[in-house]
């Protein structure tokens, strides 16, 4: 009777945004989050909302680093933009430094079909038009059967769990969110590879409030500051 009520509420969560997507955050310029491991605080993730007209940028920076007894062990840095106009996305690029890794992904639309065009350094290809990018702000990602490595290019099949309503404390604040989780559909990846996340959005607002999951400790995103 549980999982039947849970798919209702998800059936539900789905059909009210069908044809709302981005809109959702138009009152948005500014989300910024902590970033934890272990319980704690190693970086920040931000987003910078700049509107012109029916044109949207959005500015993502995430900065990281792990340190163990005042020695950095790990540090990570990446920037990218994402653009649409009128709701409709127009492409994706972002540079990253994986511990002196260097990593990238360049999307742009295919005018004959509107395909996805990905020049990335794990995938170059064509794909579908209806993936999206793993930025996890646009709740949109809970509909797609697979996402696309902001990072990287990587395409990333993912299956997605409604997992049940759940409030949830950030510092005073708590909020009533939607709790999914994301995990791979392709069982022949390897453990490294394999996508097992938990994220919550507020259930008014599809606000991303948090994310959490399991990778050589455990990593928490937190929702930090909201304009």
């Amino acid at each position: 009777m549980k999982k039947y009520l849970l798919s209702i509420a998800l059936i539900f969560f789905l059909s009210l945004n069908i044809n709302a997507h981005i809109d959702h955050y138009k009152k948005y310029e500014y989300l910024e989050y902590e970033l934890f491991r272990n319980d704690k605080s190693i970086g920040f993730h931000k987003f910078n909302f700049e509107r012109n007209g029916n044109k949207l940028t959005i500015i993502s920076e995430v900065s990281f680093k792990i340190t163990k007894l005042g020695v950095d062990l790990y540090k990570y840095y990446a920037k990218g933009k994402e653009k649409y106009e009128n709701g409709i996305f127009l492409g994706f690029n972002s540079e990253t430094n994986q511990n002196k890794k260097e990593k990238y992904v360049n999307i742009t639309i295919d005018p004959t079909d509107k395909g996805l065009n990905i020049d990335g350094s794990s995938f170059k290809g064509k794909v579908d038009k209806d993936l999206i990018i793993g930025t996890w702000w646009n709740h949109e990602i809970v509909q797609k059967k697979a996402q696309i490595s902001a990072v990287s290019g990587r395409i990333i099949e993912q299956k997605v769990e409604f997992i049940g309503k759940e409030d949830v404390k950030i510092g005073d604040k708590v909020y009533k969110t939607l709790k999914f989780n994301f995990s791979s559909s392709d069982p022949s990846l390897s453990k490294d590879k394999k996508l097992n996340t938990d994220i919550w959005y507020e259930e008014e607002t599809f606000l991303w409030v948090k994310a959490a999951f399991d990778k050589t400790g455990y990593w928490e995103y937190r929702l930090k500051k909201v304009k």
